[in-house]
């Protein structure tokens, strides 16, 4: 009997739970979430909501009228123009760079990484000067570049180039950890059945990281279209042949020309937007 009770008074003792790391107060819930909605609120959706508010304020006609300058739509042209060809380019060197960095062992690997991130670390403004140093009329390219009559400063070759230069590691540095982590046995496997190079790249490694490579590219692209210190040096502000889009809304605000000033805003504004759309699709299909 008293083994009976025994167990009956443990099976009606409430079992003890261990604390977890993520239990905290309703109060402390709360600030915290309160402080990060806040912070969200004044830095990113007030801003933004000011960006459009300005833009519409004198109306749809000085709206359309800021967009459809000619000046207006030479920037929009050559700021896709830009990053058409800055991000495929970017695109290459970045799938070629993650291969062999998560492939291969080689001498001066960590080198290239290092390097890779360099962009990272080095101010656009400084990237752009560099290309200045290179092709300037000063230069050390420059004078012969000049003999030849080939234009890469205040032109569409130079912002290409500073474009590429500062948004290069997104795309190796959003497949690197992930080519890592599935490693090459797969690869190895296709090898071995008699695949070739091509066929073993098209049918085993870009199945696998498609949809970190398209996260990386979008990223790629977001950089691209918004940049501004690199393209701002190397670009002349040559009004309707090497402005784009972020360095036509400098000069239109500095005009004074607010409402065509915030209608470009607006519309590299919803350019990010529908980015920022395509790269929440694009986490929720790769998880």
């Amino acid at each position: 009997m008293a083994g009976i009770v025994s167990r009956k008074g443990l099976s009606s003792t409430p079992a003890q739970t261990r604390p977890s790391a993520t239990d905290e107060p309703v109060l402390v819930r709360a600030l915290l979430i309160g402080l990060v909605l806040a912070f969200f609120g004044l830095f990113l959706l007030m801003p933004l909501a000011v960006v459009f508010a300005e833009a519409f304020k004198k109306g749809w006609e000085a709206y359309a009228s800021g967009i459809l300058s000619p000046d207006a739509l030479s920037a929009i042209r050559l700021t896709l123009l830009v990053a058409a060809i800055a991000v495929p380019l970017n695109l290459v060197f970045g799938v070629a760079a993650a291969w062999a960095i998560a492939k291969f062992d080689f001498r001066g690997k960590n080198i290239l990484i290092t390097l890779i991130d360099l962009p990272f670390s080095v101010s656009p403004v400084v990237s752009g000067l560099i290309y200045v140093l290179l092709f300037g009329a000063q230069g050390w390219f420059g004078p012969q570049l000049e003999a030849w009559d080939v234009g890469i400063l205040y032109a569409v070759p130079g912002l290409v180039l500073a474009t590429v230069f500062v948004t290069f590691p997104f795309v190796a540095r959003e497949l690197i950890p992930l080519m890592q982590a599935q490693g090459s046995d797969e690869e190895e496997a296709a090898v071995v059945l008699g695949a070739s190079g091509w066929t073993t790249f098209r049918r085993v490694t870009l199945p696998n990281i498609k949809w970190g490579l398209l996260y990386g590219v979008i990223l790629c692209n977001a950089r691209a279209m918004g940049e501004f210190g690199a393209v701002s040096v190397v670009s002349g502000h040559i009004r309707g042949k090497t402005n784009t889009m972020p360095l036509q809304v400098e000069i239109l605000y500095n005009e004074y020309n607010f409402a065509a000033a915030f209608a470009v805003a607006s519309l590299l504004a919803l350019l990010a937007l529908v980015t920022l759309g395509v790269k929440t699709f694009v986490e929720r299909r790769s998880v």
